[in-house]
């Protein structure tokens, strides 16, 4: 469903922001709700210098009477807000408004980014529609999150983005790393290393420490009820995802990756406010105080 501006008889579009420690997740959608356009950048730890640039990219695509609303959600969703209007929706509500209205038959969703996890449980409303009933947060420990698996895949000297996973799949018996802390998982790979376990045992042993602390700690005193949703940046990870389908003994669609798996929570953003936004929401202002904001003037801003 399109909606035209009235003054340019031009589409209006809404545009969704994800702004996480790791990476910008940005979707652009109609009213309908279809996704018009779809990023994911890294942010190489300046996030807001990356939301200027996708913003002045997505500024040559569409004009400023095209910006019908724009969402945020994520770490640095607040500050966008106060820097360039629009809403500010909380992770976990995005992220369970995307799951509802795309897949209402999942009944809890893992999601994992860079620095954080959440384990969200979902109850079913009718057939086609579920709701947030309760969720659990990750520690402050980095030992659970993608920043983690980067961090020894590094030191490994292998990609996150193409070996990992690919790697991982070619263990048949993964050894046992220590997944509470990320200290003592560290202290293992290097004794595995020491004693020539090869390379794919290793990083197939760490996802599945990854997701055995996960399950363990999030999921304490919890009932993970299928279908269960994995989403997030680090459901990229095939060697992730075969750690969970094992765990959670998933069998078939009892565990699934989302089609737009690392956009879920600037897809939710959006849904949340075509579904509870007011005429009072603050209009899209430009880039002119976010660049202010980057280069440091930031008296008066915020």
């Amino acid at each position: 469903m399109l909606i035209l501006n009235e003054a340019t008889m031009k589409p209006i579009f809404l545009f969704g922001f994800d702004i996480g420690s790791i990476s910008i997740n940005t979707v652009v959608m109609d009213y309908s709700g279809k996704i018009i356009e779809e990023r994911y950048d890294y942010n190489h730890g300046k996030p807001f210098d990356k939301l200027k640039e996708i913003l002045d990219i997505l500024e040559k695509s569409y004009s400023r009477e095209q910006f019908g609303h724009i969402s945020f959600a994520g770490t640095g969703g607040k500050l966008a807000v106060e820097l360039l209007g629009g809403t500010y929706v909380n992770e976990i509500v995005a992220q369970s408004s995307s799951v509802s209205r795309l897949y209402p038959q999942v009944r809890t969703i893992i999601e994992m980014g860079g620095e954080d996890s959440k384990l969200i449980f979902m109850d079913e409303v009718d057939n086609n529609a579920s709701r947030l009933s309760d969720f659990e947060l990750n520690t402050l420990c980095a030992a659970g999150t993608g920043s983690f698996l980067d961090q020894q895949a590094n030191r490994i000297g292998i990609s996150i983005e193409k070996e990992f996973g690919e790697l991982s799949l070619k263990s048949e018996d993964p050894p046992r790393i220590a997944g509470r802390c990320s200290v003592f998982a560290k202290t293992d790979m290097i004794h595995l290393q020491q004693i020539a376990t090869p390379v794919h045992d290793i990083v197939a042993g760490l996802c599945f420490a990854v997701a055995r602390n996960f399950i363990s700690s999030l999921g304490r005193g919890k009932t993970i009820k299928f279908p269960v949703m994995f989403q997030g940046g680090v459901s990229s990870n095939i060697g992730m995802v075969r750690a969970f389908r094992e765990l959670l003994d998933a069998k078939g669609n009892e565990l699934l990756i989302p089609e737009h798996n690392t956009s879920m929570g600037a897809i939710g953003a959006v849904y949340h406010h075509l579904e509870e936004g007011t005429k009072e929401e603050s209009p899209y202002k430009g880039t002119a105080k976010l660049d202010q904001y980057i280069h440091g003037e930031k008296s008066g801003l915020l």
